[in-house]
């Protein structure tokens, strides 16, 4: 009886232990979708992009070389105000000056008019032109040149009374005087303003800057591998930072020097045209070359910077390619066949051997 309680305490057990086996049921396979693009292989041409800011070809800083009142001119004296050649860009007193001009004029009338007598009896022959300058004299305009000499004598003579020393002291006079008015050499706009009206001006103080707004230049750094196609008079292709507005540029000038840390050098791009202020930023487009047999795909595409992802047989493949330049947001790359089924969207969990089927709005990678 015994032996027969065993057999049915093992004949349950193995029955439960039957039962409770699981179901072993076989996964299908994932086989994802990918987008991929024929590759077609073509010329590329490569632009260099480099960026600055633009500087007016024309620009001073104007500085007093007298002292005096600064007076109200025609314009006010700020920033941003527009003047035309010719135009009076500040106005300094000068009444104490002129008066002082004045007094050395009048002292000049005074040595020809004093040294006539003689001249008359010991030089006649120079009496005449002598004559004629002081009758057209005037103390209120520049000194005119003074009359030649006809010989050594009368040269020696005209000398002795002074006459030569003070007329060249006054003409040196007439010149500082100019300078208490300070015009507008060319159109341009004032960008920078330091004084009012009223204030006491002194000799050497900086003023305000001045511009040109009709030519800039714009300096940026290219790096040294693409000089060989930088020349003086190259075109050049500027954009602002919306891409919105374009400038045509030219190469002016090209620094005979090599930037040792970054191994670039200075390229000045010359430019012309409306919308175009100092201090902007922009960017040069430069074409440097163009690539045989290549193709541009974006960045987030190549893996390890020389790999994309491939389909073939139904599944992923790497295959390695050389990148031979890139921008921000593209990269030029060689050595894929044409006709190659190239994934054109990032794949996440890609992986070598992964099954896939691709998507049937294939297309052509074709620059």
């Amino acid at each position: 009886m015994g032996i027969g309680l065993l057999g049915g305490a093992v004949f349950v057990a193995k029955t439960l232990i039957d039962n409770n086996q699981r179901v072993v049921r076989e996964v299908p396979k994932t086989i994802k979708t990918v987008f991929t693009q024929k590759v077609s292989n073509s010329q590329i041409p490569i632009v260099v992009k480099a960026n600055g800011n633009l500087v007016a070809s024309r620009k001073i800083e104007v500085f007093s070389e007298v002292q005096g009142i600064f007076k109200e001119a025609s314009k006010p004296f700020k920033s941003g105000q527009f003047y035309k050649k010719g135009e009076v860009l500040m106005d300094i007193n000068s009444s104490e000056f002129y008066t002082s001009l004045l007094s050395q004029r009048s002292t000049l009338y005074d040595l020809i008019t004093g040294m006539m007598p003689d001249l008359r009896f010991d030089y006649p022959e120079s009496f005449d032109h002598w004559d004629a300058y002081l009758k057209a004299f005037e103390l209120d305009k520049n000194l005119k040149t003074l009359p030649e000499p006809l010989n050594d004598q009368e040269k020696y003579f005209v000398n002795g009374r002074q006459v030569v020393t003070t007329f060249y002291d006054i003409k040196n006079l007439e010149e500082r005087y100019r300078k208490y008015k300070i015009i507008v050499p060319f159109d341009g706009v004032l960008t920078e303003s330091l004084v009012n009206p009223g204030t006491l001006i002194r000799s050497g103080q900086k003023l305000g800057e001045f511009v040109s707004l009709k030519a800039f230049e714009l300096e940026v750094d290219v790096n040294l591998e693409y000089m060989d196609i930088l020349r003086v008079g190259k075109e050049v292709l500027l954009s602002d930072l919306t891409d919105e507005h374009e400038w045509q540029g030219i190469v002016k000038r090209v620094n005979g020097k090599v930037d040792q840390s970054s191994q670039t050098v200075k390229v000045y791009i010359g430019v012309q045209g409306k919308n175009l202020l100092e201090g902007m930023y922009l960017e040069a487009n430069i074409a440097a070359r163009a690539e045989e047999d290549a193709l541009e795909i974006p960045r987030s595409l190549l893996q390890n910077e020389s790999e994309v992802y491939v389909v073939e047989d139904g599944k992923l493949a790497i295959k390695q390619v050389t990148a031979v330049y890139f921008t921000n947001k593209t990269a030029i790359i060689k050595g894929l066949k044409d006709g190659t089924e190239m994934v054109n969207r990032p794949l996440p969990g890609a992986y070598s051997g992964m099954l896939v089927k691709i998507a049937k709005s294939s297309q052509t990678i074709d620059k």
